[in-house]
Formats: C-alpha cells, structure tokens, sequence
C-alpha cells in the first residue's frame, strides 16, 4: 500500500469565534486538511505562524487591533513564502488591491461557497494564485486608478463623517485652503463631483471604512 497524501495543514484567523469554529468543524471534515491552529488576531495569527508554518493560513480581513492587512505583511516580511487566503466581506477594489500588496496568494468574500473555499485552500496549497472572477476584475479595475496619498485619505474619512473644510483644518492643524486643495485632489482621483459622491464612492470601492 502506497503512503498516504499528507494533509494540507490550515490555520484559520478570525476575531469572532463563532466562525473560527463554523470553518474549523466544516473544513476539517475534508480527509485532505488538518486545521491545525486558529487564533483570534493578527498578533496571534503572527505568533501562530512561527509556530505552525501551516501550509495555508485562511486571514479575516478586517479585525479589532491588527487587521488581516497588516498581520499578511508581517508573515510574509518573516516568511516569504507563506500563503495566505483573504476571507472577507469587503469586497472593494481598494481592498483587494490592498490584499494583494500585503502578499496574499486568494481573495474570497465570506458570501463564497463552502465548494469555492475548499477549491481555493487546494489550489493555493499547491502554489497556484486564486482571485475569482469578480474579484479579478475589481483588481484589474483599481490599477488604473490614481492612488490617494495618507494625507488624502484622512481627509476623505473626515469628509464621510460629514465635518466641514474648516472643521477639518482645525482638527489636522492646517490652513483652510490647504484642507480644500487636498479636497480638490481627492474628488479628481475618484473622478467625483462633489464631497457627497466622494464619501459614497470611497465607502462602495473599499478605500476607506467607517467603523
């Protein structure tokens, strides 16, 4: 008898335990993985890492403390070659292309069927990259778009908040004018009209988040 196929071993990281444990109990029952870790933080998820080197690690992207975002980065920066699979709601081209900066090698949107995850962890483990077809296409639509810089990016938050130019510029410690050149920046880039389409456009792409 031939010597059995090992297993593809799974860390899974998410901060609510009831999905952990949803995934954990759903995918273990596959004969071909082994969940051999799940951590409830990005932190855990690095500590996890060197612990483990799990062959594929299933990453929730947005978490309480470190997000999915930066514990990717971590692990990869440490471990080049570690594979990592975004597990999220966010499905804009923001995040995504942030995804793929991060290093990961999959991007599924929790909505994704069991069959799908399954296929994508296989596929992954093997050393394939996986970004279904519309989440290829958000990608592919994000690259040909202007970047917004750190300081663009404040203000569009402060702008989704409803605060006004003024308010803004006290907050950030800026002259007034300033606060409306970046404003100007940042409804070019987006290709908006005026500070209500840009809050609503950045929220629908993923560029930024209210929590």
């Amino acid at each position: 008898m031939g010597a059995k196929p090992e297993k593809i071993r799974l860390m899974l990281v998410d901060d609510h335990f009831v999905v952990r444990a949803g995934l954990a109990g759903s995918l273990g029952l596959e004969p071909d993985i082994e969940v051999l870790a799940e951590c409830g933080s990005g932190e855990q998820a690095i500590e996890a890492y060197r612990m483990y080197r799990p062959d594929v690690v299933l990453m929730d992207w947005r978490m309480s403390g470190m997000s999915g975002v930066e514990a990717t980065a971590a692990i990869r920066r440490e471990f080049p070659d570690a594979r990592v699979v975004s597990f999220t709601v966010y499905e804009g081209e923001e995040d995504i292309t942030r995804a793929v900066e991060a290093g990961v090698s999959g991007y599924f949107p929790k909505s994704s069927s069991r069959q799908e995850i399954l296929a994508g962890i296989r596929a992954v483990a093997r050393g394939e990259a996986v970004f279904p077809h519309p989440i290829a296409a958000k990608l592919a639509t994000g690259k040909t778009r202007g970047r917004l810089t750190e300081k663009e990016l404040i203000v569009l938050r402060e702008i989704a908040r409803g605060r006004s130019n003024k308010e803004i510029a006290a907050d950030l410690k800026l002259a007034e004018v300033t606060v409306k050149f970046y404003v100007g920046r940042i409804l070019e880039k987006l290709g908006v009209l005026d500070r209500t389409q840009a809050a609503t456009t950045a929220l629908q792409r993923g560029i930024i988040h209210l929590e």
